[in-house]
């Protein structure tokens, strides 16, 4: 991981997780791997991308990825988000397909989620290394940890959050989240394997602006044209 470089609200709230055991063997990992000439996605500067972008003060939503894309040049630290000029997974085609559903927003031309992170929307991976090729392959090693901790200080520290859930594992994740005090959205994944059978018509962007109005919190924009 080498330095940390990271925006200065989460370092205060994160600092502690550094030095603990599981932080130091999930260094001592990635080193190893590293050592080992394998390549890790996604670079290391842009491990914390989604907290650098989205500082702890102006999270508004959480959107729970598991792990980063495993293909050359995908992942840049944002969950379900490409790098500009790559070509989106099929995963992202299909938010942008209820998005358009959802509020009548044409498909960008692109595949960065940079904008939502901009203006709130945390693009969380539970996990924040992968392997190329390798789906998975970091699992288990301390991110997952280490993410529960972020999830954690959002929601005991934080009130009229938006966590949005897509699939098993990111309701597994989220199970501690307290719905009297945020607003948690659920469906199965985005994923061509699930999408139909409950993401697609789900209205998650609808359903979270709603929420954020009721409570007096500036919407999102969800446009990336």
């Amino acid at each position: 991981m080498g330095k940390i470089e990271l925006e200065s609200s989460w370092k205060e709230k994160l600092i502690d997780e550094f030095n603990k055991e599981y932080m130091h063997s999930l260094r001592d990992f990635l080193k190893k791997e590293k050592s080992e000439r394998k390549v890790i996605f996604p670079p290391g500067r842009k491990i914390f991308s989604a907290l650098n972008l989205t500082s702890f003060q102006n999270v508004k939503a959480v959107i729970l990825g598991q792990d980063p894309y495993h293909g050359s040049n995908q992942a840049h630290g944002l969950s379900f988000s490409v790098e500009y000029g790559i070509k989106p997974p099929p995963s992202l085609n299909n938010i942008f397909k209820e998005l358009a559903s959802d509020l009548n927003i044409e498909k960008p031309n692109h595949g960065n989620l940079e904008e939502w992170g901009k203006q709130g929307v945390l693009l969380l991976n539970s996990i924040l290394t992968v392997e190329k090729s390798k789906p998975g392959s970091h699992a288990n090693r301390g991110w997952e940890v280490f993410t529960d901790k972020i999830l954690f200080l959002l929601n005991s520290s934080k009130n009229n959050l938006v966590f949005i859930l897509w699939g098993k594992k990111a309701q597994e994740k989220g199970h501690f989240i307290d719905s009297d005090r945020h607003m948690i959205i659920k469906s199965t994944h985005p994923s061509p394997y699930s999408a139909n059978n409950g993401f697609l018509g789900s209205k998650p962007f609808s359903k979270t602006n709603s929420y954020l109005k009721k409570h007096r919190i500036k919407e999102i924009n969800w446009n990336l044209s």
